[in-house]
């Protein structure tokens, strides 16, 4: 089972914008940065 998470729905509204800026994900160490990028990478 996996964790449906707040930030995965802010990566599909930058998706989804017209003009896209750079994407910096930045927080505290060993909260998740790397596996949500990859998630999203995969799924969309």
């Amino acid at each position: 089972m996996q964790l449906r998470r707040k930030f995965y729905d802010r990566l599909l509204e930058w998706k989804s914008k017209d003009v896209r800026e750079c994407l910096l994900v930045n927080g505290a160490r060993q909260v998740g940065k790397t596996y949500i990028i990859e998630q999203f990478g995969m799924a969309e």
